[in-house]
């Protein structure tokens, strides 16, 4: 069977998004990033939202959409459902599952105010399950054993809104359904299980978020808009972080979020961040004690809120010591998240004789043997320096999680022992936890280098910087 290329994302396009009544995976998915997404693409105001085109969205399309190309071009005969509206498709895919065909692809189910497109439709001896096709890992993470880890939540619900509609519509009765990930292995996804001992089942979690977007859709509930980690990518940031602003939100304050903002304004009827920085802290924790309120808050985390209240310029909360070494590496590495793929190890080398180098380990190919020959790279450099004469500057843990993959994928380049002492030297620092979050208070929403280095003044070469240019 001839293989026909995907034209626009499976996900809809924004006027669709916006006028449709249905909930859809992507709905539930927005919801578990953010619980206001789902309000301001349905109610919010037009001319606040950014319809520009974000490099790194389209850079996860992008890649998503040609793993996708090669899983279907490499499966074998499926039927495309075709037609022009989502009714039509449903139609189609309907008589295409009536009928027994094996593997459907692109097909649409409707149940209600359910709507889902699962990547394809495959048939069993109990009925139809969906196979969604990712170009991530299918499970949360896998240990050194090889044994897979959890199923991934944003994963697994929008799988279980595939099922409910297959199960509503009598074409299944179990449920279950599958995971084609970036190494085109196939994860079976029970969602009857939890996804932890103390948490939910992905059906209970499922059917709780279902019920919350659905009121949220028909503008039956409405909420606020914070401001965390997360908003950058997101095309309603400047709407929600100038709403955040005019009503002295307490989620502008760094690292308090909307779920915090939320505990915080039903336990002590607190909206605003004067507010939180008139609050007794000591009748708080009584009230706490006494009324079980302010879940998740302790009292040194409120007692940092409160300060971070009222400072309008950086704090040195103790002094800083930089080690004295005879060489400086301001280290960072680039990753295509889309792929799981290292293709930089960057190092800025500032010796004490004045001597300035970028020194970069590049993978010139996509594959495993290029990814491995740079990170040995990285580490024939590190070895080849004096010890104990060099200091290694990095921002965020994000580096380490992703050497720590690294190694899974190539121990014989480096030993967990010897992984774990490099990061472990005292030589070797994280400047986001080890300094910025450990020894300083900002007066900024985020804490990261960008926000950090936009407010001291500096600006970069490039006007729009991000990572996500430089993957190819």
């Amino acid at each position: 069977m001839n293989l026909i290329l995907i034209k626009q994302p499976k996900r809809f396009l924004t006027k669709e998004r916006r006028n449709s009544m249905y909930i859809t995976a992507s709905n539930l998915y927005d919801y578990l990033q953010c619980k206001h997404r789902i309000w301001r693409d349905k109610h919010g105001p037009l001319d606040e939202r950014n319809d520009d085109p974000n490099p790194f969205i389209e850079l996860l399309w992008e890649k998503g959409l040609n793993h996708e190309r090669e899983i279907i071009a490499n499966i074998g005969e499926y039927l495309l459902i075709e037609g022009k509206t989502w009714e039509e498709k449903f139609k189609n895919t309907q008589k295409a599952m009536n009928e027994g065909i094996e593997l459907i692809y692109q097909g649409v189910i409707i149940a209600g105010e359910l709507l889902g497109i699962p990547d394809l439709l495959r048939k069993t001896p109990t009925g139809y399950v969906a196979v969604d096709i990712k170009s991530g890992r299918g499970s949360e993470c896998v240990d050194e054993e090889g044994d897979e880890g959890t199923m991934k939540k944003h994963y697994a619900i929008q799988l279980c809104l595939y099922t409910d509609v297959l199960i509503r519509l009598g074409h299944q009765s179990e449920r279950r359904a599958y995971i084609l990930d970036i190494n085109s292995e196939e994860h079976e996804y029970d969602l009857t299980e939890k996804f932890g001992p103390k948490s939910p089942s992905a059906w209970e979690l499922y059917e709780t978020t279902r019920e919350e977007v659905k009121a949220l859709i028909l503008n039956i509930r409405q909420n606020k808009p914070a401001l965390s980690s997360i908003c950058g990518l997101c095309r309603w940031y400047a709407s929600c972080k100038k709403w955040c602003e005019a009503n002295h939100d307490l989620s502008i304050l760094f690292n308090l979020g909307m779920s915090k903002r939320d505990v915080l304004t039903e336990d002590l009827e607190i909206s605003k961040v004067e507010e939180l920085a008139n609050i007794d802290v000591t009748k708080a924790m009584a009230d706490k004690k006494q009324f079980g309120i302010l879940k998740g808050i302790a009292e040194k985390t409120l007692t940092q809120f409160q300060h971070r209240a009222t400072i309008k310029t950086p704090e040195l909360k103790e002094d800083i010591y930089f080690p004295k070494v005879s060489k400086e590496l301001f280290f960072d590495i680039e990753d295509d998240p889309t792929q799981e793929f290292v293709y930089l190890h960057g190092v800025y080398e500032r010796s004490s004789d004045g001597k300035k180098e970028y020194i970069p380990f590049v993978a010139k190919e996509h594959t495993k043997t290029a990814e491995k020959e740079a990170w040995a790279g990285f580490w024939a450099y590190i070895n080849s320096l004096p010890k104990n004469e060099f200091a290694v500057y990095y921002y965020s843990p994000h580096e380490k999680t992703i050497y720590r993959k690294l190694r899974e994928l190539y121990p014989d380049v480096i030993s967990q022992t010897e992984l774990e002492a490099f990061f472990d030297n005292p030589n070797v620092i994280d400047l986001y936890n080890d300094v910025v979050r450990g020894k300083t208070e900002w007066p900024l929403s985020s804490y990261g280098v960008k926000a950090i280095a936009t407010y001291l003044g500096f600006k970069w070469r490039d006007e729009t910087p991000s990572g996500a240019l430089s993957i190819k």
